[in-house]
């Protein structure tokens, strides 16, 4: 069995330091380049495991236990990632045509070279491996090495750094605005603080949010391709917003309205407040989803059958909750003939809705096709 002894110097250390280039083969031109980056850098550890390569192919050497034993060294590149490892490849190709090897054993100094060896073993086995501790410093690099990755990675990664420095900054700006509004009104530091803190607390929270639940919002795009649905979901959340805030002001009014007194329990509260609110919130999906007809049919989007049948659909969403609200209350009773009337009204609505949406679709089928500028507009 032919065996290799690999030394490895994943950022190029030799290169770099030394200008020696990979790939190196033999035990004397190994020799050579570890004395010439010994004198070049004294402290550098790469050398080091060149030494212990050539030491461990003596040993094999003269333990019999292989056909052929070969030393080499492979270099990368001093930018570790993509272009380090390619090159690793290309000069561990380059060993294995002059030594065409049935197994290797990697001889490196810690993690950071490690990281190659699923490159190593797509073109031949390791049998073995072999890391060199210089005394003091095993921990002290695997330590850097994991510290400097993460670090590298975060600096890289746009995703990584919104969350790790782009959380913490905005933290550290919205205080110290606060820091520097609080100097000149200090009887407002409170209010300050508590603004402040409300407003770290939700940026934060709809953030981890949206990451969390794998919604993708981009500003540029939505203004420029989703532009009506935006302003109409926008305009639904004001009438919402609205109609729930003007509930709660006349919320004694309309109970003495519906119900003929004051409601004791925070049960009834809250059943006489969603009836209350009940027609605006419907109003302000409607309005919501208007936005995303719109938009379907000036882009001729085929889903356009789906937002209709859905806005279709709200006169028997609002009856379901304003029979159920009010026969909660007990302010209706099921067997008369009015709550009967109305929720066959809710029953017809669902029916033609469900109806018009298989018509629109079965219309709006060669949409995508025209767009492709391969079939025939649909309506």
């Amino acid at each position: 069995m032919k065996v290799l002894i690999l030394a490895i110097d994943r950022d190029d250390d030799f290169g770099v330091k030394a200008g020696v280039s990979g790939p190196v083969i033999g035990r004397d031109a190994c020799i050579d380049a570890a004395l010439k980056l010994s004198l070049a850098d004294p402290e550098d550890s790469d050398a080091n495991v060149v030494y212990a390569a050539v030491k461990l192919y003596g040993e094999l050497k003269e333990s019999g236990e292989f056909d052929d034993v070969e030393v080499a060294l492979i270099t990368g590149h001093h930018d570790v990632g993509v272009k380090s490892d390619l090159e690793l490849t290309r000069q561990l190709d380059m060993v294995l045509e002059k030594f065409p090897a049935e197994g290797v054993i990697p001889v490196t100094d810690g993690a950071e070279d490690e990281q190659i060896f699923p490159i190593i073993t797509s073109r031949i086995p390791i049998i073995s491996s072999r890391r060199v501790v210089v005394k003091q410093s095993e921990g002290i690099e695997t330590t850097y090495y994991i510290i400097y990755r993460y670090i590298k990675e975060i600096l890289s990664d746009p995703e990584a750094a919104k969350v790790f420095l782009g959380i913490p900054g905005l933290i550290l700006l919205l205080y110290g605005i606060a820091r520097l509004i609080s100097i000149k009104y200090p009887q407002s530091v409170n209010v300050i603080s508590a603004t402040v803190t409300g407003t770290i607390l939700f940026l934060v929270g709809a953030y981890f949010f949206t990451k969390g639940f794998r919604f993708r919002f981009s500003l540029r795009e939505t203004v420029t391709e989703q532009f009506i649905p935006l302003i109409s979901l926008i305009a639904g959340f004001l009438i919402m917003i609205a109609g729930g805030i003007n509930v709660y002001l006349n919320l004694e009014p309309i109970a003495e309205k519906m119900l003929g007194f004051l409601p004791g329990t925070n049960l009834l509260q809250v059943l006489l407040y969603i009836n209350a609110i009940n027609t605006p919130m419907v109003i302000g999906i409607g309005v919501m989803i208007l936005g995303k007809v719109v938009q379907a049919y000036m882009k001729k989007n085929r889903h356009l059958w789906y937002y209709l049948s859905a806005m279709l659909t709200l006169p028997a969403f609002w009856i379901t909750i304003d029979l159920t609200t009010r026969y909660a209350m007990s302010i209706i009773v099921l067997s008369k003939l009015e709550v009967f009337k109305e929720a066959l009204i809710g029953i017809a609505d669902l029916i033609i809705s469900v109806l018009i949406g298989m018509y629109l679709k079965e219309k709006t089928r060669g949409w995508e096709k025209v767009e492709a500028g391969t079939g025939v507009k649909g309506v």
